[in-house]
């Protein structure tokens, strides 16, 4: 059931998050509605499992599964909903372990989302510690066809709207994701295909394409701390970005383009690669 009464799961994918994990569950543990926690660890090589052990232990709604591998971002979040008991939750919250959330969040995340016309997926107002925005938390689909044109067109963000407690968006950041269970089961869960980064494009794009609605909850704001876990690791991380990307354009838009069309965009997505690589190393 889709009420705002209906209990909240939320899902935590961790992979080296020692630094945040400890914050991040003290707060989920601590907020209003949440009925099951599940921590899905990608072969952290520090002290995140222990954290999440001693959390464990000391709350029964909270429990763990410790890959001994890292299969990504989006097989990771589908592994939390299927160690989810069948009377468990309604609600699905997907938190990054680098987010801090308030005790009220995911409640008023959850009446924002009960909206009686249709399904409703939703990110919050994301900031850092300082409170600068983050821009992945209101995004566009990706226009390929403009990324040919100009390469800024590959930036996605979309300004806050002033006015509206709900702003539709077409994508919200992975980092928080409220949705009813029934929603992300309908549409089939986050595509494994990708390994880290567009997974939360591609889920946003099927939800609305389900009929669902995709929007921010601007009165909501939640502390982000950005990518702990991955900041050594750029290289990684652009690559898989990259990827991702191409994984989206051959899923959404390249049926619909032509050959050359295709070859230009895997042309300017690999060539925009070392760029971005140049700009976080440098």
């Amino acid at each position: 059931m889709n009420t705002p009464e209906a209990g909240i799961a939320a899902i935590v994918v961790t992979h080296c998050s020692g630094s945040t994990i400890d914050a991040c569950l003290a707060r989920l543990r601590a907020a209003h509605g949440v009925t099951a926690i599940r921590v899905v660890d990608n072969a952290s090589e520090d002290d995140t499992v222990a954290v999440v052990q001693r959390h464990a232990a000391a709350d029964e709604r909270l429990r763990f599964v410790a890959n001994p591998d890292n299969p990504g971002f989006a097989t990771a979040c589908n592994q939390g909903v299927t160690h989810l008991d069948d009377a468990a939750a309604g609600w699905l919250v997907f938190v990054n372990p680098d987010c801090l959330v308030e005790a009220d969040t995911l409640a008023r995340l959850r009446a924002h989302a009960a909206v009686p016309e249709k399904d409703a997926l939703l990110g919050a107002d994301l900031v850092d510690a300082d409170g600068v925005p983050d821009g992945a938390a209101r995004r566009r689909d990706p226009d390929f066809l403009a990324m040919l044109r100009h390469p800024s067109a590959m930036k996605l963000e979309v300004p806050r709207e002033p006015m509206g407690a709900l702003q539709p968006v077409d994508a919200v950041s992975g980092a928080l994701m409220v949705l009813p269970r029934r929603l992300f089961e309908r549409i089939g869960g986050f595509d494994a295909g990708y390994r880290l980064h567009a997974e939360d494009l591609d889920l946003c794009r099927r939800a609305r394409e389900a009929g669902g609605l995709v929007a921010v909850a601007n009165d909501v704001r939640v502390m982000h701390l950005r990518g702990v876990s991955s900041r050594a690791r750029p290289l990684f991380v652009e690559w898989h970005k990259h990827r991702g990307l191409w994984r989206y354009f051959r899923k959404f838009e390249a049926p619909r383009r032509g050959p050359l069309v295709r070859a230009a965009v895997f042309l300017a997505i690999a060539l925009h690669f070392p760029i971005a690589i140049a700009k976080k190393l440098f």
